[in-house]
């Protein structure tokens, strides 16, 4: 009975950390059953991945907000900009596309320091601010655009970021170099525990020598920064300068970031769990369109998942207060006893 139950704590354990991968090869196999000429195919694994980059690109911009325990709403409205913009100063202003790439990276961390400073320094709430600061870059988007497309010739190798590498995407190689990069940070540096240890304890933090201040500032450049990269990629794949792209991308973005936290790291948001929520996530709705679901299926999935992200994440998260609390307990009876 003791081995029994240790065998199913060890499966319950399993899948407690490696839930979402699981479940993604679970509902991408049933979708291929149901769906065997389309679904399975590398022309719509290829279209998903495409497809989902700039999505799993600010999820991962949000994500390093959300580790210091603020969020970023803005993103969506920046993402559009931003891929106005890329467009717009070849098209418009005659700029040179690596120049409109790199004024682009500018105005995203100018946009990051303006919400990081607001939330910090002034004390504005994360949600006021950020979604205040969308509001505003919205209303930018139509001034620039006059609410018009932005239409134009650009160069060849500016519109080849958006192509193929072999055949492979080279959208999805970029999200997989991001990811890299901001895995080690997150893990591994120094910068990515003291946003941790903000995120859990910010009095905590600032007693240890850990400035919340500079940290959470330094968060929403990297966020606004990531957002921007996200905006050149889809100004490549879309070739075109739209007003009404961007603001639905803000829900899937969190969703895939708060949905992230319960596998890997439970109840911390982490960039694999993030990056595999966002493509279960696509898959789901993926198979459900190619079966003939409605156009507002995808909109209403969103939402419920958000909502069901944040609760997940929350109760994930006390669960492991929870559990880190019994441990310390547990540990301060022992050392009495022993004593």
């Amino acid at each position: 009975m003791k081995s029994k139950g240790k065998f199913l704590s060890g499966v319950s354990n399993v899948f407690a950390k490696y839930n979402l991968p699981l479940i993604l090869v679970i509902v991408f196999c049933i979708f291929s059953l149901l769906l065997p000429k389309s679904f399975p195919t590398w022309f719509n694994i290829k279209s998903m991945l495409n497809n989902q980059s700039v999505i799993i690109m600010l999820t991962l911009a949000v994500l390093v907000t959300i580790a210091t325990n603020n969020y970023n709403l803005s993103v969506g409205y920046q993402v559009g900009l931003m891929h106005i913009l890329v467009v717009g100063l070849q098209v418009n202003q005659g700029l040179s596309w690596p120049l409109a790439c790199l004024a682009v990276m500018a105005i995203g961390c100018f946009i990051g320091l303006i919400n990081g400073l607001l939330v910090s320094r002034v004390g504005v709430s994360d949600f006021i601010t950020t979604l205040g600061m969308g509001e505003v870059i919205y209303g930018i988007s139509f001034l620039y655009t006059g609410g018009r497309q932005v239409v134009g010739d650009l160069p060849k190798a500016f519109m080849n970021i958006a192509s193929n590498l072999g055949n492979v995407p080279t959208l999805i190689l970029i999200v997989l170099v991001v990811a890299i990069v901001i895995f080690i940070v997150m893990e591994y540096l120094p910068f990515g525990r003291f946003l941790y240890f903000i995120g859990a304890n910010k009095k905590a933090a600032d007693l240890s020598g850990i400035d919340p201040k500079r940290y959470i500032t330094y968060a929403y450049v990297i966020s606004g920064f990531i957002t921007s990269l996200a905006g050149i990629m889809l100004g490549a794949m879309m070739r075109v300068g739209q007003t009404s792209v961007g603001p639905d991308y803000l829900m899937s973005a969190n969703a895939g970031a708060l949905l992230g936290a319960v596998c890997f790291k439970v109840g911390k948001v982490n960039v694999w769990g993030s990056v595999c929520a966002t493509l279960l996530l696509a898959t789901v709705i993926s198979g459900l369109q190619q079966m003939g679901a409605a156009y507002w299926v995808e909109p209403l999935f969103n939402g419920a998942t958000l909502v069901l992200a944040v609760a997940v994440s929350l109760t994930a998260a006390k669960n492991r207060i929870s559990k880190s609390k019994r441990l310390k307990d547990r540990s301060i009876r022992e050392s009495r006893q022993g004593g």
